[in-house]
């Protein structure tokens, strides 16, 4: 329910160890949002940083009353993250989503905006370039977002689009009552529909701080959302079993034909080893396949929260204008008692 101080949009920026670059973005976001017309907030959320993070956004928020603190109990990943600032986002009318290492500018909220009149619901952003990025990242981003959209199905995900985006409060309303466990959000961006477009940008460097992702976490991401919107891996394993077993029979019955029209010498043992290391390594690997679905059920099946807000602290609208200057902070010490220590 929203209030009747709720702003009409709402920034969702969710951070971890971002110590160097959130002072910059503030002062980036402030200067962006200065002429759109609309009360604005900006809820950070703290996803369990080891750093200063949360004392930064402490000082932004004594500083600027239009900023919101989320502070989660642990580090929960950042789709937990970001499923978490959307929850406490309080924009009446839109929300946006958008890191904050500055590599997606918050000077294109505007042209999200100005889209987002126009009729849509959701306004994402598209990158043209990717700057500060090694080829083989780029790379493997290409082949991932062209992978997705063949086994997306009617789920398709737009290419080279990430988190940064616009979306309506309905299209909002609609993604929370999504609450499963493994979380991909990108394809649940894509999988509650509702009109959309795109607007291109040209993607910067990181601006500070190191990258959260190595390939290592990238890879288990992919995992995370091919197995999340699609079923074709299992598709594939019951292919793969299929040619397997005919390639079994044909070589069975060219055996059977050699054996008794010509004689047949026994095998040699490596051979034999060969065949059957390869068909354990197939047999292993589609065991591995079922397991990667069957975990996700074992997940679900726990019917968890997806996390805890450790304290929030929500911005105080009153008195500040959409472009004026921010109002003096509050005296009070510390931080108001959590609203919600649970999602959902």
């Amino acid at each position: 329910m929203m209030s009747e101080a709720a702003p009409a949009l709402s920034v969702v920026v969710p951070a971890y160890n971002e110590q160097e670059v959130l002072p910059e973005f503030h002062r980036r976001l402030a200067e962006a949002l200065v002429a759109i017309g609309m009360e604005w907030e900006v809820v950070y959320v703290n996803d369990g940083s080891r750093d200063t993070t949360l004392s930064v956004m402490t000082g932004l928020q004594a500083a600027d009353p239009r900023v919101a603190i989320v502070n989660l109990s642990r580090n929960f990943g950042k789709e937990i993250a970001l499923t978490a600032g959307l929850d406490h986002a309080r924009g009446s009318e839109a929300i946006v989503v958008i890191d904050a290492d500055l590599q997606d500018p918050p000077e294109l909220i505007p042209a999200l905006i100005e889209t987002w009149r126009e009729g849509f619901d959701v306004v994402y952003a598209q990158r043209n370039t990717r700057e500060g990025e090694t080829w083989v990242k780029k790379a493997t981003a290409a082949g991932f977002y062209r992978l997705m959209q063949r086994l997306g199905g009617k789920v398709q995900l737009p290419p080279d689009t990430g988190d940064f985006r616009l979306m309506s409060r309905r299209a909002i309303d609609a993604l929370l009552k999504l609450r499963e466990q493994h979380r991909f959000m990108k394809g649940l961006f894509a999988w509650i529909g509702f009109p959309s477009r795109a607007v291109r940008y040209d993607r910067a460097p990181r601006a500070a701080g190191t990258t959260k992702w190595n390939y290592w976490k990238l890879w288990n991401f992919s995992l995370e959302g091919i197995t999340s919107f699609t079923v074709a891996p299992l598709k594939v394993a019951t292919y793969v079993g299929l040619v397997t077993s005919v390639a079994a029979v044909a070589y069975l019955a060219q055996l059977l034909f050699r054996t008794f029209f010509f004689g047949n010498p026994v095998a040699g043992y490596p051979s034999l080893l060969a065949v059957v290391l390869f068909l354990g390594g197939v047999q292993m690997m589609m065991l591995g396949i079922i397991g990667e679905y069957l975990g996700r059920i074992f997940n679900e099946t726990k019917q968890r929260p997806l996390y805890f807000t450790e304290r929030y602290a929500p911005s105080r609208m009153d008195g500040v204008g959409s472009s004026g200057p921010p109002a003096a902070p509050s005296t009070k010490a510390g931080f108001p008692k959590a609203l919600r220590s649970l999602a959902g």
